[in-house]
């Protein structure tokens, strides 16, 4: 079989089949579970790249193969959900469409440019980046949630604010800024905001 299939990519796998049923779920009109669905392929991504330097044995080939795959699932976990669940909750006039569209552009472009930087970097030194160049493309894990977590009280302009938070979100992934990027200990806090975003969607507290 063609490909890589060791405990390294396994988690991005994963991800990226929470990110399809997550797409199915928008479609079918259930947004709470796609969010669900986006969020938590936002928390796979976040350890997957941890989970992958546990293995200090990895050929060039093994290391090459997981940053390849490791952006193609993000296009569809981050990329393409986000526009699916936006344009199924209502995004869906010419203008709206076109910055979802925009948005889809700037994150292929920036994960090529991450692909081909990050291979670079790996050839000249060892260990992970401290900054990101732009926003990182799995912040939509984030800020989508959140966002929809305030839609009752956004209303009658959550779609309005949903297309302007996008378009902002888009041109900052091809933005040459540094991001920081997040400890262990910032790690802990993300995923601790996901988890209070969650609970109070699903009513849990």
């Amino acid at each position: 079989m063609l490909g890589f299939y060791d405990y390294t990519v396994v988690l991005t796998y994963v991800s990226l089949m929470i990110s399809v049923f997550g797409a199915f779920n928008a479609i079918g009109g259930n947004f709470r579970a796609a969010i669900l669905c986006l969020a938590i392929s936002g928390l796979c991504d976040m350890f997957d790249g941890k989970i992958a330097r546990t293995k200090k044995n990895r050929t060039e080939d093994e290391k090459t193969f997981g940053i390849q795959i490791d952006s193609l699932c993000d296009v569809i976990c981050f990329g393409l959900l986000p526009i699916i669940i936006c344009y199924c909750m209502g995004v869906r006039h010419p203008v709206g469409m076109l910055i979802l569209a925009l948005y889809g552009v700037a994150s292929v472009i920036r994960l090529a440019y991450f692909n081909v930087c990050e291979q670079k970097r790996q050839q000249s030194e060892a260990g992970v980046r401290e900054y990101y160049q732009g926003l990182p493309i799995t912040s939509m894990a984030i800020i989508l949630p959140f966002l929809y977590l305030f839609r009752n009280v956004l209303a009658p302009h959550f779609i309005f604010v949903l297309q302007v938070v996008v378009l902002i979100v888009g041109v900052l992934f091809i933005s040459d800024i540094k991001v920081k990027k997040p400890q262990n200990h910032m790690v802990i806090l993300i995923v601790a905001v996901i988890a209070l975003v969650l609970a109070r969607m699903f009513h849990l507290l």
